[in-house]
């Protein structure tokens, strides 16, 4: 037999031997495939390797894959974050800020990965989840509108925040202030650090990006289109009854043209425009109780009468305020009511707080006056439109029931909701500041309560300053510190003793009152480390002198 046909017959038999292997190889591979999915398809657990985000669920059932993305939700991605920027530190809450995810369509996305029926293909999405591991995109998303509201909040406690240019009327007399170029927080930056972040579940804080302002330029257009007013009479309509309250004409007494020469030719903080104001001839005081014969709501708060300068200022703000109308409908603004608090106004110095500490001020004082009539207006029923708690915890009222104000800057405003105008009456006297809103009682009143609780103490640091003026040894305290809080308000609202509404009004945070001690460093005997009057910096920050600069901020 030819060699070459020998040789043909064992490579053919060779070749034969090879394809039954790799065919057995194929067939148990197939088998064992088809095993491990048919296995694969009866788990009720989550295939190794699949994460949600980045949570790993491995090997979990559905029900456990939920409570352990629901914990990180809530733990991680809803906790508060930290915002520094210079003095300032706030843990800001963005719980509302988060668009809510779907959790169950994110679970049942995890749990089919290698579930579909198709052999090859979940053999693959195993096998790829095994070594490389399966991302379910969460897809948080950042709710635009809430993170501008407390982008809003956090530039109104900027100490160098940007002031706008304001006015109010004093009298017969237009008072326009001119703004301050400052800083405002970088709403993309302030968002982009917020999705940096927002999955860390330690080092969540960063510093408070800011960009500098300017203020808007003064309009003379604008501002005579939103004071000019036609004078008209009061009247009151009966069955229904209906109140319309006088109206004061209210006019440039100069051209708009000398008024634009004004703020062009003269370099100031404030323009004073002459005004034209007509009185009508029926008034609603004329028209005597018909008009305001019922109060509505009110409140009080205390203070002490051995503060003069701050009773002072109480009874200046409280004049302005007194005797206010505000139609259905109408905003009340506290800074456009009560003007701002100069010294050529009257307003006097007191205490107020500023860079974290207690130092005089302006004004200082007037707060518990807008915080009085916060108080009153929820108990009237009003809806709050600006409010902002101070940085520290107030005496005069509890935490939660306060509302700041200062100047260019931060302003608290409501709207008057009811059927009919109402009228402001406030008083200052005897060590008690009460304001109290009059007007005609609604078919329906609801019975209102305010509930406002600490949920949280924050507990003050202590400051130790030398002082070469000061033996060795010997200690003094310079500022007493006070614990911050974090405290919830609600209103509860009642009808017929039965709460039917219980809502959450705000989420307020005080940052601790350091205290501030003191420390003598000066030798009994023997030269000074350093002479008196080369007094240590920080004691010398500790009284600077802010007459015409300060804010009220208590």
């Amino acid at each position: 037999m030819p060699r070459k046909r020998v040789r043909g017959r064992r490579k053919n038999k060779k070749t034969n031997v090879m394809l039954i292997v790799i065919s057995i190889i194929l067939f148990i591979i197939l088998f064992i495939s088809v095993i491990f999915s048919i296995i694969n398809m009866k788990n009720n657990k989550i295939v190794k390797g699949v994460k949600i985000g980045t949570i790993d669920v491995s090997n979990l059932t559905q029900e456990e894959a939920k409570n352990k993305i629901e914990k990180w939700y809530k733990e991680v991605v809803q906790k508060n974050i930290e915002v520094d920027y210079k003095e300032i530190k706030e843990n800001i809450e963005i719980a509302n800020s988060i668009e809510k995810i779907d959790i169950d369509k994110l679970v049942k996305q995890a749990n089919v990965v290698g579930k579909s029926g198709n052999i090859i293909k979940d053999n693959y999405e195993i096998l790829n989840s095994l070594l490389f591991s399966k991302k379910i995109e969460n897809d948080i998303k950042i709710n635009d509108e809430e993170i501008n509201k407390i982008i809003e909040k956090l530039n109104k406690k900027l100490p160098d925040a940007m002031i706008e240019s304001n006015y109010y009327i004093d009298g017969d007399k237009l008072v326009i202030t001119k703004g301050n170029t400052g800083f405002q927080i970088d709403s993309k930056k302030f968002k982009e650090y917020i999705e940096e972040v927002i999955f860390e579940e330690e080092n969540r804080k960063f510093d408070l990006p800011v960009i500098k302002v300017n203020p808007k330029q003064i309009n003379i257009e604008e501002i005579y289109e939103e004071i000019y007013k036609d004078a008209k009479d009061a009247y009151i309509v009966e069955e229904p009854i209906e109140v319309h309250p006088e109206v004061n004409g209210v006019d440039f007494n100069i051209s708009i043209e000398e008024a634009k020469n004004i703020i062009l030719e003269e370099n100031k903080t404030e323009y004073i425009i002459p005004l034209s104001i007509t009185i009508p001839e029926v008034t609603l005081e004329k028209l005597g109780s018909q008009a305001f014969p019922e109060k509505i709501a009110e409140y009080s708060t205390a203070y002490s009468t051995s503060n003069e300068n701050r009773e002072i200022n109480l009874k200046l703000a409280s004049e302005k305020l007194d005797g206010t109308i505000i139609l259905p409908g109408e905003t009340f603004s506290y800074n456009k009511v009560v003007g701002e608090r100069t010294i050529a106004k009257g307003y006097k110095e007191a205490a107020v707080y500023s860079g974290g500490k207690v130092v005089d001020g302006i004004g200082g004082g007037i707060c518990q006056l807008s915080s009085t009539l916060y108080n009153t207006a929820i108990y009237a029923n009003l809806e709050i439109l600006q409010r902002s708690n101070h940085r520290f915890l107030t005496s005069y009222v509890t935490a939660g029931r306060d509302a700041t104000v200062s100047w260019g800057t931060i302003d608290f405003c409501f709207k008057n909701t009811r059927k009919y105008p109402i009228k402001i009456v406030s008083t200052v006297k005897n060590g008690v500041v009460t304001t109290e809103i009059y007007g005609i009682k609604e078919e329906k009143e609801y019975e209102i309560a305010i509930e406002s609780k600490i949920i949280e103490t924050l507990p003050f640091t202590i400051n130790y300053v030398k002082d070469y003026n000061l033996e060795q040894g010997v200690e003094e305290i310079k500022q007493y510190g006070a614990n911050g809080a974090k405290s919830e308000t609600y209103k509860i609202v009642k009808e017929d003793g039965v709460i039917i509404e219980r809502t959450l009004i705000s989420s307020d945070t005080y940052s601790p009152l350091e205290r501030i001690v003191k420390k003598g460093v000066k030798k009994v005997q023997g030269v000074n480390a350093k002479p008196a009057e080369e007094e240590n910096e920080q004691l010398k920050d500790l009284n600077p002198d802010l007459l015409e600069q300060i804010k009220e901020l208590d």
